[in-house]
């Protein structure tokens, strides 16, 4: 992506030629196969809430921090590296780290000097590179979307732990777990399956809610509550709006009661933010917990203090997940399936990259899973 522009968000990406230096020690030169396309791709050409290439001081950025690539060479010098040259890998996308190995900044994001997988070729830190398992049971697309998978975890084990320093011993099938759309709810709601929980997620195309009850996740039909939203700020005077988000609320608010025999949601999966958080804490139950691992429609949020407290409510907020905890999450799903279902995928031919762009930011996506393909497997 270059310098501001005009247009949708596609029309900040610019198909050129860039040069790094020779491989350092430690550094991997790669060829990116297939990038999974992620909100924060969107931040960055939208540039909100930053503007990365401000941030990171640079003309230009070569976006793409989550994707399958295949190594071409390494130079290991005197460092021990996990990766051989032909090896297929998952980008781990820790730019740098704090001294527990979470990430500060994120690699070709907001990561001064970090390439990522929108280019043809490209070269890392080989520290960055997980391979994928040999003889794996899935495919390349579906180990694409590992972003999501990784995120997820962590999340998840977060808030999960959270929720039971409060609630002990009650089973889990009493309780509903909640997620407004999108693939990183989905995949941390098959989790909340897999432990034992209700499970009920948002879609909003006649796509998604197939795809939600072939999983087993309870559909809700974000096209029954269309003001659900908040105002926007044209909005706010017409008190029409307002009226017809009471009503929308209202009859969300009777589904989640419906779904929770009148409890409310013990943990909600909340990734949208500021225009639907008001109704994310109305629809929590007692002792629940808000979790977050992104903020897609708005960043800034408020509540009051003390309701929160009395009712008990606790709110978790992560970011990425632990570097060293990667293998084992990899782990996890070659053994347990835990992945995208196969065929789940869209993908892009690497031309169509900035339609890509326009198509994720204007919700004409069904899959929960869109990438692009930059070289043939």
């Amino acid at each position: 992506m270059a310098g501001p522009q005009d247009g949708g968000p596609g029309s900040a990406l610019r198909r050129d030629r860039f040069a790094f230096g020779p491989l350092e020690e430690g550094e991997a030169l790669v060829e990116p196969i297939l990038g999974s396309w992620e909100a924060n791709m969107d931040h960055a050409l939208t540039r909100s809430p930053i503007d990365v290439c401000s941030s990171r001081g640079e003309d230009a950025v070569v976006l793409g921090n989550l994707g399958v690539v295949r190594v071409l060479k390494v130079n290991a010098g005197s460092r021990e590296v996990r990766v051989r040259e032909g090896d297929l890998c998952l980008l781990l996308p820790f730019g740098r780290l704090d001294r527990f190995d979470y990430a500060e900044l994120a690699y070709a994001y907001d990561a001064p000097g970090t390439i990522g997988l929108l280019a043809e070729r490209t070269k890392m830190d080989a520290r960055l590179l997980l391979p994928i398992p040999d003889g794996t049971a899935y495919s390349l697309p579906q180990w694409a979307t590992y972003g999501r998978y990784f995120t997820a975890w962590d999340n998840w084990q977060k808030a999960y732990g959270c929720w039971r320093t409060q609630i002990a011993d009650d089973d889990p099938a009493n309780h509903l777990v909640f997620g407004w759309g999108g693939g990183v709810a989905f995949a941390e709601l098959m989790l909340a399956k897999r432990a034992g929980f209700r499970v009920a997620m948002t879609a909003g195309s006649d796509e998604r809610v197939a795809f939600l009850r072939e999983n087993g996740i309870t559909a809700v039909d974000r096209r029954r509550f269309p003001a659900l939203s908040l105002p926007t700020r044209q909005e706010r005077a017409d008190r029409d709006r307002h009226q017809r988000r009471r009503t929308s609320v209202e009859d969300f608010l009777g589904v989640v009661r419906d779904l929770s025999d009148g409890h409310g949601v013990a943990i909600f999966v909340d990734n949208i933010g500021e225009p639907l958080y008001d109704v994310t804490l109305t629809a929590l139950a007692r002792e629940g917990v808000v979790t977050t691992c992104g903020w897609k429609a708005g960043m800034r949020l408020s509540h009051l203090r003390g309701a929160e407290s009395i009712s008990r409510h606790l709110h978790v907020n992560t970011h990425v997940w632990r570097l060293p905890d990667s293998p084992g999450i990899r782990d996890f799903q070659e053994a347990e399936g835990w992945i995208a279902p196969k065929g789940s995928d869209v993908i892009y031919d690497f031309d169509r990259v900035p339609e890509l762009a326009d198509d994720y930011a204007n919700a004409r996506i069904g899959s929960y899973f869109p990438m692009y393909r930059v070289n043939p497997l």
